[in-house]
């Protein structure tokens, strides 16, 4: 990953990336006033030095539920008994490697790993419990809240100070 220094121009591609990654580089071109090969030279420069981690669809997971039944979703907080980097790094390779956990976060203070957890229905979070937690004698605690509403889901990281 090369060292990159973001000016103006970058900023602005990658807040209407965050917001729209599926517009066009013409599009993108023409919203920050830059020509078509400057605009996707820049953009691949972004790639490169891993300010854009990836592109992806964000699903609507109420309507994915009405559809397909992934209708679980909950927030796990997780204490370790032990909390080596080696029993850290052990419980954070096994949650990652789940593909009910969204995401997973360590913290600190409180408990040891924040997750965010989606799936299709109680069963399936018990099964995932089974093998993420229950089966792992150094899991401590586990404290799940389990979301009745989204009220808010973002993805976009603020590039400009909030005024």
């Amino acid at each position: 990953m090369e060292s990159i220094t973001l000016d103006a121009t970058d900023l602005q591609l990658l807040d209407l990336l965050q917001h729209d990654a599926g517009l066009s580089n013409q599009a993108l071109a023409e919203r920050v006033h830059i020509s078509p090969p400057t605009c996707l030279r820049r953009v691949r420069r972004l790639h490169e030095a891993g300010v854009i981690e990836r592109q992806v669809a964000i699903v609507q997971p109420d309507r994915l539920a009405a559809l397909c039944g992934h209708g679980l979703a909950c927030i796990v907080e997780v204490s370790l008994d032990r909390q080596g980097a080696e029993q850290l790094d052990a419980f954070e390779a096994r949650a990652v490697r789940e593909a009910a956990v969204q995401q997973c976060w360590r913290v600190s203070p409180g408990p040891d790993f924040v997750l965010v957890v989606h799936t299709r229905d109680m069963p399936a979070y018990l099964q995932l419990t089974q093998r993420l937690f229950t089966g792992d004698a150094n899991v401590r605690n586990v404290k799940a809240f389990f979301a009745t509403r989204r009220a808010k889901f973002e993805t976009k990281v603020p590039l400009t100070p909030e005024t």
